[in-house]
Order: C-alpha cells, then sequence, then structure tokens
C-alpha cells in the first residue's frame, strides 16, 4: 500500500507500513504463538488476511481549522491539524462523503474546537461505512449551542450525501481527550446503521461498538459460531457481547443464547438485530459480564469472551476456572492479556487457535480461542 502521508512523515500511525503485508501477518502470527507457547498441543489455523488498504469502516476525524476551512484527520506532535481525507485505509465511498461532511460544517458554522485555547463546539466527526454503502455521521460536540443549525442544514446533507442513513450528535463537554460523550442526540429519524454480514444484519445504534474491519470480522465470527456447532452446547452465554455479533451467530433457534454487555446503547442494537431476525432464544443483558457470571446461581455448557485489552481479569477467569463450563472462545485483541488469563484457567486448556489481522500496517491482530476442559 502506497500512502503520500506516511512517505511525507505526516502521520505514521501506519506503522508497518514500510513491510511487506506477507512479512507484518507472519509476524504477527510468531508473535502470538510465542506468548501462548506454555500451552501445548495448540491446532493453529491458518491466519485470516485482510485487504491491504480500505479496510476500515469508520473514520475517526478530530477537526481542527477554522468552520470556513476545516481540517479533517488528527493532531501532530505539536497539536496542529493534519487533513487525512485521502488516507487510503478508507474505502472509497467512506472518502467521497468528506467533502459533502466539510461542507455541512462551513455552512452550520461548526466552530472547531481549539485544543489549546480551550474554545470551540465541534470536536470530532465519526464516520461508519455499512457493507450496503450506508452511512452513519456523528458530530461530537461541546454543547448543544449549535444544535439548531446543525437541524437547519441537515436536509442540504442528506441530499448532496443521500447514503446517510443515521446522524446523530455526541456531546462531550469536557476538555480532556475523551472521544465521546454519554449524551446522544438523534438528527434522523432512523437510529440504526444495518451492517450485514454472514446472512445476518447487525443494527448498529451510535454508541455501539463494531469491529474496524468489516470482513475481518465477518471472519471472526464464523470461525467462532463453527466452534460453538462442533462443540454442540445447549447453553451459550456471550460476555462482552456488544451489539450480539458472537451471540446471534451462536443462536440456532435451539440453543439458549445469553448475551451481556455494560453498554444499553449496545444492548439495544443486539435485541433489533435478534428480533429482526427471529431469534427468540437469544436474551441480552445489560450488566457487567464479572458481576453477571459471579451472581449466576447455574453455568451454561459454553461461553463466549470478547474483553476489551485488558483481558477478562482474574475474578471472572476464576469463576471460569471453578464452574462447570466444558467449552470458552476466547476472542481477544491483545494476545499479552489472553496468556495471562489462560495461566488462572489450566483447567481450559487451549485446543485450536486462530489470527486474524484485523489491522493491517499496523502491529495489532485479533486472536480467537478454543478453550476446552480438560
Amino acid at each position: 500500500m502506497h500512502c503520500e502521508y506516511f512517505t511525507r512523515g505526516v502521520c505514521r500511525s501506519c506503522a508497518l507500513l514500510d513491510q511487506p503485508y506477507a512479512t507484518q501477518l507472519a509476524d504477527k502470527e510468531q508473535h502470538c504463538r510465542e506468548l501462548l507457547a506454555a500451552h501445548s498441543g495448540i491446532t493453529w489455523l491458518p491466519a485470516v488476511a485482510s485487504a491491504e488498504s480500505g479496510y476500515r469502516n469508520k473514520a475517526k476525524m478530530v477537526v481542527t481549522g477554522t468552520s470556513d476551512r476545516p481540517v479533517l484527520g488528527i493532531l501532530d506532535p505539536e497539536g496542529a491539524g493534519v487533513d487525512l481525507r485521502d488516507c487510503p485505509l478508507y474505502p472509497e465511498p467512506l472518502r467521497a462523503a468528506f467533502p459533502a461532511l466539510a461542507d455541512l460544517i462551513r455552512r452550520a458554522d461548526l466552530t472547531p474546537y481549539d485544543v489549546a485555547g480551550r474554545r470551540g463546539e465541534l470536536k470530532y466527526l465519526l464516520v461508519t461505512l455499512s457493507p450496503d454503502e450506508e452511512l452513519m455521521v456523528r458530530f461530537v460536540l461541546r454543547s448543544t449551542e449549535p444544535l439548531a443549525r446543525l437541524r437547519k442544514h441537515l436536509p442540504g446533507l442528506l441530499a448532496a450525501l443521500p447514503a446517510v442513513r443515521v446522524a446523530s450528535v455526541n456531546v462531550q463537554p469536557v476538555h480532556q481527550a475523551v472521544l465521546e460523550g454519554d449524551r446522544e442526540i438523534l438528527l434522523t429519524d432512523t437510529a440504526t446503521l444495518p451492517m450485514r454480514l454472514n446472512g445476518l444484519r447487525l443494527l448498529l445504534r451510535p454508541q455501539s461498538f463494531f469491529q474496524t474491519n468489516t470482513e475481518v470480522a465477518a471472519a471472526l465470527y464464523r470461525q467462532a459460531a463453527a466452534w460453538v456447532d462442533d462443540a454442540a452446547p445447549s447453553s451459550v452465554w456471550d460476555l462482552y457481547c456488544g451489539v450480539g455479533g458472537f451471540a446471534l451467530h451462536c443462536a440456532d433457534g435451539v440453543r439458549d443464547v445469553v448475551g451481556v454487555e455494560v453498554s444499553a446503547e449496545a444492548v439495544a442494537s443486539a435485541v433489533a438485530s435478534r428480533d429482526l431476525a427471529g431469534l427468540e432464544r437469544a436474551t441480552f443483558v445489560a450488566d457487567d459480564a464479572t458481576a453477571f457470571a459471579l451472581r449466576a446461581a447455574t453455568s451454561p455448557d459454553l461461553v463466549v469472551v470478547n474483553p476489551p485489552r485488558r483481558g477478562i481479569g482474574p475474578e471472572l477467569a476464576g469463576w471460569l476456572e471453578r464452574s462447570q463450563v466444558s467449552h470458552v472462545v476466547y476472542s481477544s485483541c491483545n494476545a499479552a492479556s489472553l496468556a495471562r488469563d489462560l495461566a488462572t484457567m489450566p483447567s481450559l486448556r487451549p485446543r485450536a487457535a486462530r489470527v486474524l489481522d484485523m489491522f493491517p500496517q499496523t502491529a495489532h491482530y485479533e486472536v480467537v480461542t478454543l478453550l476446552e476442559r480438560g
């Protein structure tokens, strides 16, 4: 992949860009194998490669400059804005949306936030692209002061950019590098962006997390579902379920599936997706994953965990170790925390593993493992 931003040295986010992609992928798998080397007998499935460019389904753009000449991209080490509208990681439909969005910023007079001066309104522009090339656009503002102007000019945006299905304002008032706040204000009648993959439609709401790489996420869900089908459990928990990707891929209309996620917004997405798919035996609960497990009177046959980078931690790992759960599917974005968690669950042995390259050109990757009690 060629990138002018990288060549000019103005953006080095793709730290591995000067390495051949085959080398990147091989190094990631080797890194993961080394971290899990204490566990013998793992069957390593072939690593899942990604497209080298155009794979990101979301743009998280810091907005700087002025309302007349907005800069959409990142901050350099000195705090100045770097425009990344032509970043080759973004697919063409996403890049094509930026001119109309910049025009809306001008017309609605959305003053970009000045970090040093602690003034201005528009902090971030968050844009998500679905497999059907529809868009969710979120404006992260310090206050609701520009809301009336945004509403006034929204019809012009929808006319210029008919791919926009969902638009919203997120209010983030604090003077900190926090991506978004708790309050979300919908600007469109539609509240969900359908993410279609593997025959399912996951209905993504504005504050719901979804994997950045849609194609690799689809492969991840397929792998987990295949392992679950082979284990043939009658009951499954999906802890840290997000918008329900694993849970809904594991639901077959026969087994009982429970998804647990602390974000109520993500649970609302999962429930809507379940209803759309007619998977009545899947239920979703807004709760802390560890607290839910520790309170439970019984345990399921199989548990799927997809925690943040810190891993599941000693409490949940201890519960799994003590439980009657026969299989665990552990999806991790940080193999180091995965290795720490596995060390506290000696009764649950990794039988199979697969690296999935969710983030080409960087050192990050996803690994999914199948654990079996015995």
